[in-house]
């Protein structure tokens, strides 16, 4: 089903979650019993309360994020979206994801709302490096600043440019296909209410039911997203 969507879309948006990150081993921020926040209160370790006023708690918590994601690689499914692109089956990814994976494989239209863990900048200059610099230890910029995740924090806004892009693609698109999310953080559910308010085909694939589901076009509860992806690849003619 999802391979024959494709082939008939014209442009095609995929919106990643959580579910996709933890696919490569990361672990997820908001499942039960299982979540990063269960086990730690975001507003005292990833907020800007915090890398202003609890400095060094801020960079162990980040540290341990980034050395997470350095000990971590993009799975088949990352590899698969780079090459629908290539070939012009979808048109961009927008993702919730911070891990820089889609772009890692190849994605050129990676829209990440969130940021990205791959680089820090400095708060002071905007001087920016490799994630390198936290799993180093090195946590000031040459110029004193104080070096931070490249990443929206608690208490940020989205990234103005990057949300309008997403939006934008989300209203030309004919077809969004959700991967991996719940669909319960806002703004970003609200990505495939619109598309299909634009007339798109809405495909959702997660583990778990969303809010959403009872709106798509195709729901996929009971496998991986990347045996869902793979089997739609192989249908297309694929070779990944």
């Amino acid at each position: 089903m999802l391979a024959t969507l494709l082939r008939d879309s014209k442009h095609a948006i995929v919106f990643t979650g959580a579910g996709m990150s933890t696919e490569s081993g990361l672990p997820d921020f908001r499942s039960s019993n299982s979540g990063l926040w269960e086990q730690e209160d975001p507003s005292r370790v990833a907020s800007t309360e915090a890398l202003n006023k609890n400095v060094e708690q801020f960079f162990r918590f980040y540290r341990h994020r980034v050395v997470g994601i350095q000990d971590c690689k993009p799975h088949a499914g990352h590899f698969i979206l780079a090459d629908w692109e290539r070939r012009g089956l979808i048109q961009g990814v927008i993702t919730q994801n911070v891990d820089g994976f889609h772009a890692e494989a190849g994605t050129v239209n990676s829209m990440e709302l969130h940021g990205t863990l791959q680089q820090v900048h400095c708060q002071t200059c905007g001087q920016v490096y490799g994630n390198d610099r936290y799993s180093d230890e090195h946590f000031y910029c040459s110029c004193g600043g104080t070096l931070r995740p490249s990443v929206v924090l608690f208490g940020e806004m989205l990234p103005e440019a990057t949300f309008a892009r997403a939006l934008h693609e989300t209203e030309r698109c004919d077809l969004f296909i959700v991967l991996g999310s719940s669909l319960t953080v806002t703004p970003a559910n609200q990505f495939p209410l619109l598309a299909k308010e634009h007339g798109a085909k809405l495909v959702i694939v997660n583990r778990e039911r969303t809010l959403l589901d009872h709106y798509a076009d195709v729901v996929i509860h009971d496998k991986d997203i990347g045996v869902v992806l793979a089997e739609a690849d192989q249908d297309l003619g694929g070779d990944l």
